[in-house]
């Protein structure tokens, strides 16, 4: 319980760092080079889940 508030006010601290920053999330997102780095690390995390599944099946 204690693990899973400390990243919520870590969450809400960098989000109200980077709005004294005037930087937008959504504008971030909404990018196509944001659009393209969120692809890539999608595809990067499945590839890796793809690979723990197979070593997985294999040592049972």
């Amino acid at each position: 319980m204690y693990a899973i508030l400390k990243t919520l006010f870590w969450v809400f601290v960098l989000v109200l760092a980077l709005s004294f920053f005037g930087i937008s999330i959504k504008s971030i997102i909404e990018s196509p080079a944001g659009q393209a780095n969120f692809a890539y690390l999608f595809n990067l995390f499945h590839q890796a889940w793809q690979a723990f599944v197979h070593f997985a099946q294999t040592k049972i």
